[in-house]
C-alpha cells in the first residue's frame, strides 16, 4: 500500500515540495537552537512555556478529537462515519507525532527525552503525559493501518484488533486529562488551578478535531475528488457545534466564578486576558479574535442552510479551529504566568526562531498525514468503498 504514496498529480507534489522546503528551513533554525539554548526563544524565568507547550496542548486535543469519529462507528455502528473513521485514526497519528515533537523541541536538547524513560518519576504528570501519548500514538496507527488493510486485501479483520478499538477509545479521554492535570495541578497558578480545566480541555478537544477533518474531508473532495458523504459531515458538524457551545459555556462559569468573587490573584490572569494588565495588552487582539470566531462559527452551524453549505461550514469550522488554537494555546499558557507568583508582569512573545521552529513541526505533521491520506484514498477507491467488509461488530 505504500506505494500509492509516490503517485500523484503535480499539485500532490508541489504540496509535498512545499512542505520538505518548510522543513528544512525550520530544521536550520531548530539547529541554531539547538547549539545556542533556548535563549533564542521568547521565553524566559518568568514564563518558561511558549509557543512549543501552547501548540502541545492543542494537538493533543486535536488527536483526542478522533474518538468522535471512532466512537459512533465502532461502537454504535454508526455507517455514516465508515469513510472517514480511518482519516480520523491518521490524524490523531499525526497529531500526537507533532505533540511529541513539540515537547522534544521543548526540552532543549533531544537526549533530555530520553531521561524520561531512562529515569522515569512516577510523581511526574510530565512522564505519563509522555507514556499516555506514546500509547495512543501506535493504538491509532496499529488499528487504521491493519483496518485499511484488511480492506485493501479483502479480507476480514482478526479479533485481536476488538481489544485495541475499544482500549483506544478511553485512552483519547485519557491522553487530554493527563495534559490538563499538568496545569491545574500547579498551585502557583491560580489561572490553571481549577477542576474545571479538564472538561475544558475535553470540549475543546471534540470541537477542533472534528472541525479539522471537515476541513480536510473538503479539501480532500475539492482536490483528490474523493467524497466521504453529506451525512457524514453534516454530523461532525453538529458535533462540532455542540462541543463549541460547551466550551463557551465553561468560559463563562470560570469567568463568572473568578470576577463573582474578586480574589485578586485569580482576577489578575483574566483581565490579563481580556483587557490587559497595567498596560500590557499583548494577548488582547488574540482572546477577542477568539471570542469573536466563536460566535460567528455558532451562528454559520446552528442555521442548517449556512451549516449545509460547503464553503460556509469549511469557514465555520476552520474558525473553530483557529479559535480553539488561540484559546488552547496562548490564551491559556501566557495567562497562567501573568503575573508571576511574585506579581511581575513579563510580555511574552515568539521570537522567529521559535515560530519557524513551530511551522517545521505542522510541516511535518501535515507531510505525515499527507502521506496516510494518499494511500486511504488510494485503497478506498481501488476497494470501491466497500466498508462494509472491515467493520467490526461488537
Amino acid at each position: 500500500m505504500i506505494e500509492k504514496a509516490f503517485t500523484g498529480s503535480r499539485k500532490y507534489w508541489a504540496w509535498i515540495l512545499f512542505l520538505l522546503v518548510i522543513i528544512a528551513i525550520g530544521f536550520g533554525y531548530y539547529l541554531l537552537q539547538w547549539f545556542r539554548g533556548l535563549g533564542v526563544t521568547g521565553m524566559s524565568r518568568d514564563v518558561s512555556w511558549g509557543l512549543y507547550i501552547a501548540n502541545m496542548t492543542f494537538l493533543v486535543g486535536v488527536a483526542a478529537g478522533a474518538v468522535m469519529v471512532v466512537l459512533p462507528y465502532y461502537l454504535h455502528n454508526y455507517k455514516a462515519f465508515g469513510k472517514i473513521t480511518t482519516f480520523g485514526e491518521f490524524l490523531a497519528v499525526a497529531a500526537v507525532a507533532m505533540c511529541i515533537l513539540f515537547v522534544t523541541i521543548d526540552l532543549g536538547q533531544p537526549t533530555r527525552l530520553v531521561n524520561l524513560f531512562i529515569h522515569p518519576q512516577p510523581h511526574s504528570i510530565l512522564f505519563w503525559d509522555i507514556v499516555v501519548l506514546s500509547i495512543y500514538f501506535l493504538l491509532n496507527l496499529v488499528v487504521g493501518w491493519y483496518l485499511l488493510r484488511c480492506q485493501h486485501y479483502e479480507e476480514p479483520p482478526r479479533a485481536w484488533v476488538k481489544p485495541l478499538i475499544l482500549i483506544s477509545i478511553p485512552w483519547a479521554i485519557s491522553i487530554h486529562t493527563i495534559t490538563a492535570f499538568i496545569y491545574s495541578g500547579l498551585a502557583s497558578r491560580p489561572f490553571w488551578l481549577t477542576a474545571l480545566m479538564a472538561p475544558r480541555f475535553l470540549s475543546s478537544a471534540f470541537a477542533a478535531g472534528p472541525a479539522l477533518l471537515i476541513v480536510a474531508c473538503l479539501i480532500m473532495k475539492r482536490f483528490a475528488h474523493f467524497d466521504v458523504g453529506k451525512e457524514a459531515l453534516q454530523k461532525l458538524a453538529q458535533i462540532v457545534l455542540y462541543a463549541t457551545i460547551i466550551t463557551v459555556f465553561f468560559l463563562i462559569v470560570e469567568s463568572f466564578t473568578v470576577f463573582y468573587s474578586q480574589v485578586p490573584a485569580d482576577v489578575s490572569p483574566l483581565d490579563y486576558f481580556f483587557v490587559g494588565l497595567n498596560g500590557q495588552t499583548t494577548l488582547v487582539p488574540w482572546i477577542w479574535t477568539c471570542l469573536i470566531f466563536w460566535v460567528v462559527a455558532i451562528a454559520l452551524l446552528i442555521n442548517p442552510r449556512t451549516r449545509k453549505n460547503e464553503k460556509t461550514l469549511v469557514l465555520a469550522a476552520a474558525m473553530v479551529f483557529i479559535s480553539m488554537w488561540i484559546d488552547k494555546g496562548l490564551g491559556l499558557l501566557v495567562p497562567g504566568f501573568t503575573p508571576s507568583p511574585l506579581g511581575t508582569i513579563t510580555q511574552y512573545m515568539p521570537t522567529v526562531p521559535e515560530a519557524l521552529i513551530t511551522l517545521m513541526v505542522w510541516a511535518i505533521g501535515a507531510l505525515i498525514l499527507t502521506i496516510l491520506y494518499k494511500i486511504t484514498i488510494g485503497v478506498k477507491e481501488e476497494s470501491g468503498e466497500e466498508e462494509s467488509a472491515h467493520a467490526i461488530s461488537f
